[in-house]
């Protein structure tokens, strides 16, 4: 097991006193547009507090991200936000308040958006329209996020099937991003190109969703006509695609407060506080072709 490190060094301690009016925020991927709007909205409230926040980028790597929080902390900070590379995060111990967001850091309390909640909402708008051959395209399964949106969508999809009323479906899985919607969307849509029977494609978040449109425009597929395709997180760019996509909206705002409130109690946290998203129902998602 990777030792802990711990600075006990009591001037070290009186330095940090010096930063109480700034709070450290590490993110795995700032190119990622949930996090950066995460980023974004911390940063904003942080101002409102009069607080500023000093943002890293660990790049996916868990020892980058360990390194970070060993810096931020000898630069004197009050706390520290990680949105953890995975579950492979190597832990830190300090003596100041350290809070996860969306991913969780070690054992360190979490502010999180209901996930398993968020994802069977997905199945059940997908299903109430009578979709009964889906695909789902979960994310990394080594971060807690999502196999918890996976395990949300596919208990969900179970619960509904019924032997008179069945439902079939497929789960492929791979990174967070565009590229990986795009490489599984291919194979999903060439398949219904060639009279597969799947009529939608849940993602585990909005951008696989748009690798997946942006595949099945450069094959034809027409969105939500042949294909049905909703995502997870309601980035900007999920209302500026054509067709606009259908989404689970992260609650943001709340996300970012409830971390700041953490990170910045004086009395501490301890438990996970977790949020419930928003459907947001757009152009992507319709009832399937009456062929399919």
């Amino acid at each position: 097991m990777h030792e802990l490190e711990y600075d006990a060094d009591p001037e070290a301690g009186s330095a940090r006193s010096l930063g109480e009016d700034v709070v450290g925020l590490i993110v795995p991927d700032i190119t990622n547009p949930f996090f950066a709007q995460l980023a974004k909205h911390i940063e904003m409230e942080a101002a409102l507090r009069g607080i500023m926040v000093m943002l890293s980028n660990s790049h996916e790597d868990p020892a980058i991200e360990r390194k970070q929080i060993k810096a931020m902390y000898d630069r004197s900070i009050s706390g520290i936000i990680v949105v953890s590379t995975s579950d492979a995060s190597l832990p830190f111990s300090t003596d100041i308040p350290i809070v996860s967001v969306d991913r969780r850091y070690g054992s360190y309390p979490l502010v999180t958006t209901d996930q398993w909640h968020g994802s069977g909402m997905l199945a059940e708008h997908l299903h109430g329209l009578g979709h009964r051959h889906m695909a789902y395209i979960a994310g990394p399964l080594e971060t807690e996020v999502a196999r918890q949106r996976r395990d949300g969508f596919v208990a969900r999809v179970e619960a509904l099937s019924r032997p008179e009323d069945p439902i079939e479906m497929t789960v492929q899985s791979g990174p967070f991003d565009s590229e990986t919607g795009e490489a599984i969307g291919r194979e999903i849509l060439l398949s219904v190109r060639k009279g597969g029977r799947i009529t939608a494609i849940a993602t585990s978040c909005d951008q696989q969703a748009i690798g997946v449109l942006r595949c099945a425009r450069d094959l034809g597929v027409h969105v939500p006509q042949d294909v049905s395709v909703i995502g997870f997180d309601d980035i900007a760019m999920a209302s500026l695609v054509v067709p606009r996509l259908t989404t689970l909206r992260q609650p943001i705002e709340d996300l970012a407060s409830g971390a700041l409130e953490r990170v910045l109690s004086e009395t501490g946290f301890t438990t996970d506080y977790a949020i419930r998203g928003s459907l947001v129902i757009r152009e992507s998602t319709a009832p399937p072709s009456e062929w399919s």
